[in-house]
């Protein structure tokens, strides 16, 4: 599924799936410049860590072409800042417009022309390989799954939350492809319903067998013994391995601790931010009150009543069996792992 996000040459701007309207429409938006860039990430047009990276990638290059002129350097950096603000708890989006920003500072005197050439190459190279990481994550992830086992997900961390394959979804993608027998339970995902529009949809069709399940069922089916394995998606995991990821994550990993349930997050290491201690020191977005008194034009909730719409909570490390990545799957203690992970790629990236 890596065309729901594009680069149209012919068009000169980002295509992107509109998540908003699946599965019942397949509707496409424009980003054309930073401001609808920066729409299309806060509204959810597009949405899921990696993903929300690659979009970024090309906004700097949209950025670079919006800025021309004189005096063009200067309105750059403050279009960067703001596509760079844009949400605050995926980590991707800061590190996409951090790389963009040190490999132009690598090479120092490129001009307003060169400098969209080479950034537009930079982007696609990104965006390729993301797509390549998704499919270590699912190769690793493969030998964490059974041959028939149930693996319930919580939020949509595949296709559509990456460039391609997916992060929980490439797990189960993995271990499909190795030839083993795999049935989802997809938890619905309240109040944006990631789960029952985007995962089922996904899942469905690839023709891997997927139920949804009412967030606060959860209980009920591991107690029955339906769900053999939890698998999900990161936002941002901190030095520690807590792991920011969809709300009502963290109490799908409570639930899972307590019926014996192995919890894995799966994530590329682009995710993984070592400038965060731990999960405290994550910052947790706060969405619009209309995302949960309205299911679309419909409203449920009576007018004048409050509503929370914390967009991610935080899961303990302590309650994470490991995390999947594309260097292998990270075990506790995550501070140790982490640390190895980035020290041996740093090691081969200085050895080429």
């Amino acid at each position: 599924m890596d065309w729901h996000i594009r680069f149209s040459d012919e068009k000169g701007c980002l295509l992107l799936l509109d998540q908003r309207f699946l599965p019942n429409r397949e509707d496409w938006f424009e980003c054309t410049d930073t401001a609808s860039t920066i729409y299309a990430l806060q509204t959810m047009v597009v949405r899921g860590a990696p993903a929300i990276g690659v979009t970024a990638a090309y906004g700097c290059w949209l950025a670079a072409r919006e800025a021309a002129g004189e005096g063009w350097e200067k309105r750059l950096e403050t279009l960067l800042t703001d596509l760079e603000n844009a949400r605050p708890t995926a980590v991707n989006l800061r590190w996409a417009v951090r790389r963009m920003r040190a490999a132009r500072d690598a090479r120092p005197g490129l001009d307003h022309e060169a400098l969209c050439a080479f950034w537009l190459e930079l982007a696609k190279e990104i965006h390729e390989e993301d797509k390549r990481l998704c499919r270590l994550i699912g190769t690793h992830g493969a030998t964490v799954i059974d041959d028939g086992d149930t693996v319930m997900t919580h939020c949509n961390a595949g296709a559509l939350a990456t460039a391609d394959y997916g992060t929980a979804l490439g797990v189960i993608r993995g271990a499909v492809d190795a030839g083993k027998r795999v049935e989802v339970i997809a938890n619905e995902t309240r109040p944006f319903l990631q789960g029952a529009r985007l995962t089922a949809y996904e899942l469905h069709k690839d023709g891997i067998p997927v139920k949804v399940a009412c967030d606060n069922a959860c209980s009920l089916l591991m107690k029955r013994g339906m769900v053999d394995k939890v698998v999900v998606g990161a936002d941002r995991i901190a030095a520690n391995g807590d792991a920011a990821n969809k709300i009502g994550t963290s109490g799908v990993a409570i639930l899972a601790r307590h019926y014996g349930i192995p919890f894995y997050v799966a994530a590329p290491l682009s995710t993984i931010d070592r400038e965060t201690p731990d999960g405290d020191a994550i910052p947790i977005e706060d969405r619009t009150p209309r995302e949960v008194t309205h299911v679309g034009d419909h409203q449920i909730t009576p007018d004048g009543v409050g509503v929370f719409n914390f967009a991610f909570d935080v899961t303990p490390a302590e309650f994470i069996t490991g995390i999947v990545t594309e260097r292998g799957v990270l075990l506790p203690p995550y501070s140790e792992s982490i640390a190895r992970a980035f020290a041996e790629r740093e090691a081969e990236e200085s050895a080429r």
